[in-house]
């Protein structure tokens, strides 16, 4: 399990309106039909690198979901978008929210739930 700390700046508990980051598309993860956007995002605050996966089902309603986590450098070369789910798995914590959760963002940690 990758540990990392959890510093209290704002993109630990992002917020609807937040968008104190630096984003670049890694790609689609077509795994099981999910057409999930992986993106990597650098928050301008604190400079930390986070990998985000987002997936929504269009035929249901609140399916709707993300999750993100930090990533090192280091780590940040090896991860595509077909094994971001297994990346996240493996993180101590990470970041998830969104329709599905009604949530903006809440901690976990464990399998992400990500095939509708």
């Amino acid at each position: 399990m990758k540990k990392i700390p959890q510093i209290g700046c704002a993109c630990e508990k992002p917020t609807p309106n937040y968008t104190e980051y630096r984003s670049s598309e890694l790609g689609i993860d077509q795994t099981n039909g999910r057409h999930a956007e992986v993106t990597i995002q650098q928050c301008k605050l604190c400079q930390r690198i986070w990998i985000r996966y987002f997936v929504e089902f269009e035929h249901i309603t609140k399916s709707g979901r993300w999750y993100k986590g930090i990533v090192t450098k280091k780590d940040r070369g090896q991860i595509t978008p077909e094994n971001a789910v297994e990346f996240l798995e493996s993180l101590e914590w990470y970041v998830y929210g969104g329709s599905f959760f009604e949530s903006t963002g809440t901690f976990g940690q464990g399998k992400l739930n990500v095939d509708g």
